[in-house]
């Protein structure tokens, strides 16, 4: 290889990986929210997520941002195990995206005719428009030429190489091994830490004549699997719910090119079939592309009748407590078709999340760090219990208990509620802790948690008494801002956080109200 080849390999992949970082970066801002509601509202079931993890990723040319955001919704409680992993399925065939970019325009137009008047018009949509949008819009236009010249850069270099070493220069008749070639896919991916990129010279390579199309299908095999080492790396400090879905994609990529890899020749041999029937056997790109989208159409066929039970041993890993405080432990959907049995299940796990709203709102009074963590859990066991009230039959249901579940559905939403206050509650005692805490704020707090120790018959006088300490405390406050004792925008922080600590009781109290009544048989009182 000659210094000027390598410059030109080595210039055209970075100018390849800078064009696909504003590719998705461009096209993340431009799509933006309309991308996250896409995720967050059409992965209902697992094939739903795949359509979806199909559909953005091919538009913002990132599995990994796809991922990410799957991650996120999944932290959110927006979206389970099971609908995540339909996401990180479909990402994998939507990443295929690219290949079918490189085979069909890479290699069959002048780059510069086409590549730079795109260019053109996305300097022009980022220099002279001004919303954000569509400045997005011009990067990934950017980034979409720049895609081309890179690729350009490639095709000349690889044609360089195989016209000094010979066609098919590092094909397996030379000794290169399919094993050889599938390391070769797998560090190329975790060198530039993108498969789209280490496909996209695989199908140069092989388009310039420097390996043969079993080699480079191999090496396609496991650039696919180097992609998993990304998401290995994201998910080794990353949340429980992080890396149980990073592990699920690995399993997927793993199994999808082992069987892949067994099957190759067969695979070889049907993909030659459909390329001859329509006529691209002569084309080592698109005949590529088409084996990159079959393997990972297979696998998905292959794995996707079995995401539940996948989800469900993926559950098994990482767990923490706050894992375990999120996950019922008494609802069973077995017995939607027995209410009064489901009644019972929701009011065995309504004093779960009381206990565990008390604790976390008493460790946020304390100030305690794990506070926000177990807020979070708490709420995911709030939301679980929503879902499965709301999952059952009411047309079967006698007259007693739905109204009984009603108010259990009360009670779980006022809970919820509360748990929302308890940044609120943490921030109060952070300044409470620190030098020259304004008056009555220690006592604030020390009412507050008097209020959330108390029982249910009498919470409603403890929380009369903070009431009492609440309007005596907001008075000294403003009192002190017109003293010059506080600064007006810090009192105003003070004054919103008490607020939201006094929601935060009143809630607390309006639960227990709910649960009292919901055993007792007693209808709600107005008002509550």
């Amino acid at each position: 290889m000659t210094l000027q080849q390598l410059t030109w390999a080595l210039g055209g992949l970075a100018l390849f990986l800078f064009a696909m970082l504003m590719m998705t970066e461009g096209l993340k801002a431009f799509g933006g929210s309309g991308l996250k509601r896409l995720l967050g509202r059409w992965t209902s079931t697992p094939l739903r997520g795949v359509f979806a993890g199909i559909a953005v990723t091919a538009l913002v040319q990132s599995s990994s941002a796809v991922t990410v955001a799957a991650i996120g919704f999944v932290n959110a409680g927006l979206m389970n195990l099971r609908q995540a992993l339909g996401v990180i399925f479909g990402t994998n065939v939507g990443t295929t995206m690219t290949a079918w970019l490189v085979s069909l325009i890479g290699f069959g137009f002048d780059i510069d005719a086409f590549a730079l008047p795109i260019i053109v018009a996305g300097v022009a949509l980022r220099l002279l428009l001004s919303d954000q949008r569509y400045q997005g819009l011009g990067d990934a236009l950017i980034g979409f030429g720049l895609f081309f010249m890179g690729l350009d850069l490639l095709q000349q270099a690889f044609g360089g190489m195989a016209a000094a070493y010979g066609a098919d220069a590092l094909a397996g008749g030379v000794g290169v091994h399919w094993a050889a070639a599938l390391a070769l896919g797998f560090v190329v991916t975790l060198l530039t830490q993108s498969s789209s990129a280490a496909v996209a010279i695989i199908l140069t390579a092989a388009t310039g004549g420097l390996i043969d199309l079993p080699t480079a299908a191999a090496a396609v095999i496991g650039a696919n699997v180097g992609t998993t080492a990304t998401a290995a790396l994201a998910a080794l400090k990353a949340t429980a719910a992080a890396r149980r879905l990073a592990l699920g994609h690995i399993g997927f990529n793993v199994i999808t090119g082992v069987v892949a890899l067994l099957l190759l020749p067969l695979m070889l041999w049907l993909i030659d079939w459909l390329a001859s029937a329509l006529h691209l056997q002569d084309n080592p790109a698109v005949f590529l592309a088409l084996f990159h989208t079959v393997f990972n159409v297979m696998g998905v066929l292959l794995l996707l009748p079995f995401t539940q039970r996948l989800a469900d041993w993926l559950e098994g890993f990482f767990r923490s407590h706050d894992d375990q405080l999120a996950r019922p432990q008494h609802l069973d959907h077995t017995l939607a078709s027995s209410p009064e049995l489901a009644l019972g299940a929701v009011r065995a796990e309504l004093p779960r999340l009381r206990a565990a709203i008390g604790s976390v709102a008493t460790a946020a009074l304390d100030n305690q760090r794990q506070a926000s963590s177990q807020a979070e859990a708490a709420r995911q066991l709030a939301a679980a219990i929503t879902e499965y009230i709301a999952s059952l039959r009411a047309a079967r249901m006698p007259r007693q208990v739905s109204d009984d579940l009603t108010l259990c559905l009360r009670a779980t939403r006022y809970f919820d509620e509360a748990g929302r206050m308890v940044a609120s509650a943490q921030r109060l005692a952070a300044a409470a802790a620190a030098a020259n805490p304004p008056e009555a704020l220690p006592q604030l707090l020390a009412a507050a948690r008097t209020c959330l120790s108390a029982p249910c018959s009498s919470n409603a006088a403890e929380l009369a008494e903070f009431e009492r300490m609440y309007q005596h405390g907001k008075a000294s406050l403003l009192s002190a801002v017109v003293a010059q004792q506080i600064e007006a925008e810090r009192a105003d922080g003070l004054l919103d956080d008490l607020s939201h600590l006094r929601r935060l009781l009143q809630q607390w109290v309006k639960a227990d109200t709910m649960l009292a009544c919901s055993d007792s048989g007693r209808p709600a009182p107005e008002g509550a």
